[in-house]
């Protein structure tokens, strides 16, 4: 296993966690994690990659060992702005390699549109965004908001890691118990309960008052100019976003068509956590697509 060395930030006025693999100097690669997820879950990802890089990955704001935002809310264009942040520290002056996985990979993707001078290449797994809203939607989610901010949300604590790591392979059985005990250490941090509770802000369970706006993420989509491989996993559940399974996709195909230049893969023998089920075959993917190889699959 690649050992990998922390580092704190000051990111927008949070104390930010910054994990690193490689050596300094070597070609950067930036990956993003997803929800509920942190920068630690690259870990069996970078341990495939056959090439010298210097991978940095950052807990998002309230995730892993990043600071929360002291707010009962989170809003999606901090994520954006905490991620201009961190690619203007470590690479002020050229275009970045992003990889970004679920929510990760929208923001990704997001960014990669409003700022296409800053990515040089762009790796998207698994970050279809959310199913479209209609304005009919809002005067509901603003009252459920408004009610689920009454309530203070809370994580569920567990009495051992073991107890983490199950909970981690009920959600993904694919998880063998090696990976899931790593997983579990980087995911969880001992309570003053006695309770290991998962690293991220109980806000972020609640539901955000500000409808999903398809067209909008799409326009953002359209301005990427850099290469993207876009990557989805053959097992995904990520379907239930979307629908139907025909329906959702071709959903995700109309979304996917919006990018100029794309690369398509599907990796067989995996689910949504496809960097968990998949390393080698992943890091194969895409250490192919950035160095100008035939990516495989």
């Amino acid at each position: 296993m690649q050992p990998s060395r922390s580092e704190f930030l000051t990111v927008r006025g949070l104390r930010t966690h910054v994990r690193h693999w490689g050596r300094e100097g070597a070609p950067k690669i930036f990956m993003q994690h997803g929800w509920m997820d942190v920068a630690a879950s690259f870990q069996f990802v970078v341990d495939c990659l056959q090439g010298d890089w210097h991978v940095i990955a950052f807990d998002w704001r309230g995730f892993g060992l990043s600071e929360r935002s002291h707010s009962d809310t989170y809003w999606f264009p901090d994520y954006l702005a905490d991620l201009e942040s961190v690619l203007d520290h470590y690479a002020p002056d050229e275009p970045v390699n992003l990889v970004g996985h679920s929510m990760g990979g929208n923001i990704a993707s997001l960014y990669a549109g409003v700022r296409p001078q800053r990515i040089a290449k762009l790796v998207n797994l698994e970050g279809f965004g959310l199913p479209a809203s209609s304005p009919s939607q809002a005067p509901k989610r603003f009252a459920r908001w408004l009610d689920e901010l009454r309530v203070k949300p809370e994580m569920r604590g567990y009495a051992s890691l073991e107890e983490v790591a199950a909970r981690l392979q009920k959600t993904n059985p694919r998880l063998p118990g090696e990976r899931a005990a790593f997983l579990a250490g980087h995911w969880s941090a001992l309570d003053l309960d006695g309770q290991w509770r998962i690293l991220g802000d109980p806000a972020h369970k609640m539901t955000g008052p500000l409808l999903y706006h398809a067209d909008e993420v799409l326009a953002c989509w359209t301005g990427i100019t850099a290469p993207v491989l876009w990557v989805e996993a053959e097992d995904t559940d990520m379907w239930r976003w979307m629908g139907p399974k025909e329906q959702a996709r071709a959903e995700v195909d109309r979304r996917r068509d919006h990018i100029r230049q794309v690369t398509a893969r599907m990796v067989p023998g995996a689910g949504h956590m496809l960097h968990h089920d998949q390393p080698e075959m992943l890091a194969a993917m895409i250490e192919a697509f950035l160095t100008g190889a035939e990516v495989p699959g």
